[in-house]
């Protein structure tokens, strides 16, 4: 499974006009196989696990470049870094703002606030670049 996902996308980023760096690799093959919400400290780490040679800010240029290219996105989960993952991953999250549970939620969840911001103000939101915060159920 991880391998025809890391297959795809990097089909994706070589359509996309993106170079096949073994950075890019490396950074493709880890978001794929991690569930977590990663990063860039996080993601350079992992990276430079497996390829001690790929310097911490080859990461940080090519999360850029793959984000300019559509393969990765980042979001905003509070007021700590950014959390990077792979844009054919839509998802939204729910942040408590008590304990910092993070709750993800499915793409079509934000589907008719699109639509109506889309067609009475003609504004095309993404929404999946920041969490909504609120209280979980255990904190509420």
């Amino acid at each position: 499974m991880h391998v025809d996902r890391t297959d795809a996308i990097l089909e994706q980023l070589r359509q996309a006009g993106g170079r096949l760096t073994t950075a890019r690799r490396a950074m493709i093959a880890t978001l794929v196989s991690s569930d977590a919400h990663l990063t860039a400290e996080d993601l350079a780490a992992a990276v430079q696990g497996t390829h001690p040679d790929i310097h911490r800010s080859t990461v940080y240029r090519c999360l850029e470049a793959l984000e300019q290219l559509g393969i990765v996105d980042h979001t905003h989960l509070g007021h700590g870094p950014a959390v990077y993952h792979l844009a054919d991953d839509q998802h939204h999250h729910l942040v408590c703002e008590a304990c910092g549970a993070v709750v993800e939620l499915d793409d079509a969840i934000f589907e008719d606030l699109r639509a109506r911001l889309q067609v009475e103000h003609r504004f095309t939101i993404r929404p999946h670049h920041f969490a909504v915060p609120g209280r979980c159920a255990a904190c509420s």
